[in-house]
């Protein structure tokens, strides 16, 4: 065995080597984890089913499966949440067990328990664990009752306004405005003071009932210093309970996870049992089966001076397999946690006891996504910018694997030439990284999202490289900086002019090889005789949300082209700089440019993403977001407020977007009237559609 595995190895766990007595498993998901159940059901030998909605026909989980059933349109509440055709497929196809994956169905008690009525095991906890822990007020009470810690705050069953008023007051502010039923940051609203509340509450409450048909919330004290440690825990249905330790989640945005890490770097032996013996007696309290994890809050203030955490609180349990986290605790325990479902769903005691886990080094898992870091983490998927939003080239480092244990292992269910849209979650993939201690797993993060490839559309693989260069957060000081604010800036100009010019070639030529498609005759003749004297029209290519770069072409022949590259900053069309680049040897290929550029640079493949701008049709009307007081939609997404006032302040709200089931509040850029309200609720906006036009008061004043 190579030196750098024998960390890995530690003490071998019980081999098991009998299939579960599972005849056939219907996997009642898609994307990444629909292909991660399949790829150990497949080992396991286990016959598999998928379904897919009219979107995913041609996604990857389909082709890995034996037998896949279309289920309905994209939209999930017509595919991936209809219980009663899930089942029905179940019934038809004879399958035994159904794995709800995470999301869509996996904590619905009523499913759970419809599938329980059929006969078909149901692939997670039972319906009651479901629902006691699916109701955060319940569970707190369980959890306090079962001498589990939980936060200060109010989870009662009057949820008259002035009631919520008065118990906030109560707890004081800061405090957390959270769904009853949510999780994922779903539902879970921020109000630093008083005046703040009731805006807080009626956007909790909005986004629990879009997410979860349910609005009641409960107040939480918030903590102003956390860290968000988790504890994997797995039961059986012998009474059998353990703890396969903790992962540390600290790293959002959004209140969602980007960065997770086990075991979490900082805690003593004593802190670690104590938080998993509490993650533990939770289980026991719901008599909760197969695969959990409990989050806590951990104050980090408590530790005082020694710096170690001391308090902890219960925040809730998730009751699936999570979301991206789990490869992580597989990494240090040498546990596939799909096969424990499997096994465990099939009636099989646990394999193992808790003296017999132990950690084996340290993992890191990168959670890649379709997003813009820069436009508040917005994702990028929409059904009129498909150009933009389709995955041009999805390339990961050549000594990666997939869905199973390994130095470098990448877990996804995208491929090249998928659509991103708006109607599933925006995740591309997770990158998860082992070795023996922290500094080196951290280091091997860094070095495969270098390597990764990735582009067609906006994604947040920079912010997560500059969170793992970050000093503190190598230095494992988490705490308040732990959303890496300083992270989400965006690059000052760093494409090289080779770059540029290389760019702007590639769409100079494909331009030529459409030409040459649509007429007769010498495309280089067609487009110097459209040039005449002037040379080559600019090729404008978009960098970022500060810096936009024009190349012009002065000289073409077969030989070599002569490019201008100048930059403009912020938009402007004032130029800030501009070289001339040399370019030889240009071969285009179907997804990469080779050539000779500038100092020799040559093969370059397609790992920046540039794009020209299009204008838009309501830009060529005059009506621009740059405008002061155009108001625009920043990204696709179903309306549910809208303002009714006819005069507006700077900052106030004039619309609130759904968009993955989150709200997105889109405000008023100066004071001002509404002369225009493009907004209805319940209307289907798309990326850039105008919302609304504020005439500022200066302007009204002038024209009265």
């Amino acid at each position: 065995m190579p030196d750098a595995w024998r960390w890995l190895s530690g003490s071998a766990l019980p081999a098991i080597s009998a299939r579960p007595a599972i005849e056939k498993l219907l996997v009642a998901n898609r994307g990444e984890i629909a292909c991660r159940v399949l790829t150990t059901a497949k080992r396991l030998g286990i016959p598999t089913i998928a379904i897919f909605s009219e979107a995913d026909r041609h996604s990857r989980h389909v082709a890995m499966a034996d037998e896949a059933y279309c289920i309905g349109p994209a939209a999930a509440r017509e595919s991936y949440l209809r219980s009663d055709r899930i089942l029905e497929v179940a019934a038809r196809t004879g399958a035994t067990a159904v794995h709800p994956g995470y999301g869509f169905l996996s904590e619905n008690s009523a499913f759970a328990g419809a599938c329980q009525e059929q006969g078909i095991a149901f692939v997670g906890p039972p319906a009651s664990a479901i629902l006691a822990m699916g109701d955060k007020s319940e569970a707190k009470a369980l959890m306090s009752s079962a001498q589990v810690p939980v936060v200060p705050g109010y989870h009662g069953e009057d949820q008259a306004e002035h009631r919520l008023q008065e118990e906030a007051e109560r707890v004081g502010y800061p405090l957390l405005v959270k769904a009853v039923m949510g999780g994922g940051g779903k539902g879970m609203k921020l109000a630093q003071e008083p005046s703040q509340f009731l805006d807080a509450l009626h956007s909790a409450k909005r986004e629990a009932l879009a997410g979860f048909g349910d609005d009641r919330v409960l107040l939480e004290r918030f903590i102003r210093r956390p860290r968000h440690i988790e504890v994997q825990v797995f039961a059986d249905a012998h009474g059998n309970v353990v703890y396969l330790f903790e992962r540390d989640c600290s790293v959002q945005r959004r209140h969602q996870k980007v960065i997770e890490e086990a075991p979490a770097p900082g805690i003593t032996p004593e802190f670690r049992r104590s938080i998993g013996e509490a993650a533990v007696a939770a289980a026991r309290a719901v008599g909760y089966q197969n695969a959990g994890t409990v989050e806590f809050i951990v104050d980090v203030d408590s530790g005082g001076s020694s710096g170690q955490p001391q308090g902890f609180f219960f925040m809730e349990m998730n009751t699936r397999l999570q979301v991206v986290e789990h490869p992580v605790s597989e990494a240090i325990t040498g546990v596939d946690l799909v096969e424990w479902q499997l096994r465990v769903a099939a009636v099989e005691p646990l394999p193992v006891q808790q003296e017999e886990l132990e950690i084996r080094g340290h993992a890191f898992e990168a959670r890649l996504y379709a997003e813009d870091p820069v436009n508040n983490f917005l994702p990028a998927g929409g059904r009129r910018l498909a150009s933009i939003c389709r995955v041009l080239r999805w390339s990961v480092p050549a000594n990666a694997v997939f869905f199973q244990d390994g130095p470098l292992r990448v877990d996804s269910g995208v491929q090249r030439g998928d659509l991103v849209g708006v109607n599933y979650d925006p995740m591309i993939a997770k990158v998860i990284c082992t070795g023996p201690d922290r500094a080196t797993a951290l280091a091997s993060l860094h070095n495969a999202l270098q390597q990764l490839q990735v582009s067609g559309l906006p994604t947040n693989t920079e912010f997560l490289k500059r969170i793992t260069q970050n000093r503190e957060f190598q230095e494992a000081s988490l705490g308040p900086s732990c959303h890496f604010p300083g992270s989400v800036r965006p690059l000052d100009s760093g494409l090289e002019d080779s770059v540029l010019a290389l760019a702007a070639l590639v769409f100079q030529q494909t331009a030529m090889r459409r030409a040459q498609e649509a007429v007769q005759g010498s495309p280089w003749q067609r487009l110097r005789g459209e040039m005449g004297a002037q040379g080559a029209p600019p090729c404008c290519i978009a960098g970022d949300k500060i810096n936009n770069h024009t190349a012009r072409i002065a000289a073409l022949d077969a030989a070599q082209h002569e490019l201008a590259v100048s930059r403009s900053r912020d938009g402007s069309m004032q130029v800030s700089s501009a070289t001339s680049v040399a370019v030889t040897g240009v071969e285009l290929g179907e997804d990469s440019v080779c050539a000779e550029a500038a100092h020799g640079l040559k093969g370059t493949v397609a790992t920046v993403h540039c794009r020209r701008p299009v204008v838009r049709k309501w830009l060529r009307s005059g009506v621009s977001s740059q405008q002061a007081g155009t108001v625009v939609t920043p990204m696709p997404g179903r309306i549910v407020l809208v303002s009714q006032g006819t005069t507006v302040e700077e900052g106030e709200a004039l619309v609130v977007v759904e968009a993955m089931k989150m709200e997105h509040t889109v405000r008023a850029p100066c004071n001002g009237t509404v002369a225009e309200l493009h907004s209805f609720v319940d209307a289907q906006v798309e990326d850039g559609h105008v919302l609304a036009v504020v005439v500022p008061l200066e302007a009204a004043a002038a024209t009265a």
